[in-house]
């Protein structure tokens, strides 16, 4: 049976049919729901499809980054010298989107196993030969394990890996020429104070700052005090042409400087075979932290000496503001509502887990209060930091809800004023 897409369920992976045999089944009434899948080179369809939905013609157009950036590849802006560095899962190391352009692969904390559909993806949106924004740049690569990540949960994520894997390449930049250093490490991850491992990580990115090399990740507005988000695009429409871009397929901007970058509606490598691909209808910010991470090798190729903050700069300034209208916020009533149901859920939880430990969930408890709300409290009761927490996230919600659409990034106008 094909699966009925849930608008109400947030989860992107609904429906997913990569390497599914779908030949008998009658799908061309299924147009609601067949947009929504994810697909990929070995999925076999029917005849008779809904109406315009070509998988063909989508991952063709999935697989251009957009914006004109391949005007721009034909000029010779295509990241040519500049190291990109990747610190992701295992790779499939065969495909021909970034074959060519791997220059090291390491392993560090992985456990055995396949390769990922996430290494071979953000591989090809950095560095594709036809899905990258950088397509000349430099691969390094280095995957890494995050610990005990079975259940999903980055409460239990152990960064010392990738701590190792961002010195590693550092380690191995200085050993490099001038002219083909690493300028950018990205990582489709962000980290929290709580996780094992955080200090380690943080005092990389403190390295990589010193030594000019611009770390990308989903933390970027906690480590570079900078803020992007990802566009949703109208799979049918020109992906060079700003127009087609809507709003994300979750979440939205921050403020007027949030820069915004495509995301859904990709095509990348897929780890099944040299030329296979995948088709996303939805993305995440897995997917526009490495195109991201092209698009400034492609800076540093046309002004060796730009820095992240001269290039964020000029990204807002250029950019284009959204053609499209945001959604309506939410009330305050249904924010409350919602904030205060998943409040009383995690509080839950936690009394589970500290089940007999009292002590120690009260010390857990005063520590979330103290990050989510700023005082710092000795003791404090389960309700009283219900309240606290209900409140502050509130707040920060209606604040989101009110603000701007962002910039979307204008490469040929971003790098020509880089250039001047």
């Amino acid at each position: 049976m094909f699966p009925t897409y849930d608008p109400r369920d947030a989860d992107p992976w609904q429906i997913d049919v990569r390497g599914r045999d779908l030949t008998k089944l009658e799908l061309k009434d299924r147009g609601a729901d067949v947009w929504h899948a994810i697909f990929d080179s070995h999925t076999k369809w029917p005849q008779q499809l809904p109406p315009s939905f070509e998988p063909a013609r989508l991952m063709d157009l999935g697989r251009n980054p957009g914006l004109g950036l391949r005007a721009l590849h034909a000029k010779g802006v295509t990241g040519k010298g500049v190291g990109i560095a990747i610190l992701d899962t295992q790779l499939y190391l065969d495909h021909s989107e970034y074959k060519p352009r791997l220059r090291l692969y390491e392993e560090r904390g992985v456990p055995e196993g396949d390769s990922s559909m996430h290494g071979s993806a953000a591989a090809s949106l950095a560095v594709g030969k036809t899905v990258g924004v950088a397509p000349e740049a430099e691969l390094y690569y280095v995957a890494f394990g995050v610990g005990n990540s079975e259940s999903g949960d980055p409460r239990k994520y152990d960064l010392t890996y990738l701590a190792q894997a961002m010195n590693r390449m550092l380690d191995l930049n200085r050993s490099l020429p001038k002219e083909r250093k690493i300028r950018v490490i990205t990582t489709e991850i962000g980290w929290q104070s709580f996780q094992k491992g955080y200090q380690e990580v943080t005092q990389a990115v403190a390295r990589a700052k010193r030594e000019g090399v611009f770390v990308v990740s989903s933390s970027l507005d906690q480590t570079f005090g900078l803020r992007f988000h990802g566009l949703g695009r109208d799979p049918l429409r020109d992906p060079d042409d700003p127009t087609s871009y809507r709003e994300a397929s979750f979440g939205h901007a921050q403020d007027d400087q949030t820069l915004r970058l495509p995301m859904d509606a990709r095509c990348t490598a897929a780890p099944t075979g040299p030329k296979d691909y995948a088709f996303y209808p939805s993305g995440g910010w897995s997917w526009v932290t490495p195109y991201l991470a092209g698009l400034y090798a492609l800076a540093c190729q046309v002004n060796p000496e730009v820095t992240p903050e001269v290039f964020w700069a000029k990204a807002l300034e250029t950019g284009d503001p959204p053609s499209f209208k945001l959604p309506n916020p939410p009330s305050r009533e249904e924010v409350e509502k919602r904030v205060a149901a998943e409040t009383d859920k995690r509080i839950a939880g936690l009394k589970e887990q500290f089940k007999g430990r009292e002590e120690e969930l009260e010390k857990g408890v005063a520590e979330s209060y103290r990050r989510v709300t700023g005082v710092k409290k000795e003791s404090i009761t389960l309700e009283e930091a219900r309240e606290g927490f209900i409140k502050a996230q509130v707040e920060m919600e209606m604040q989101l809800s009110a603000v701007t659409p962002g910039k979307i990034v204008n490469p040929a106008r971003l790098l020509a004023a880089l250039k001047k």
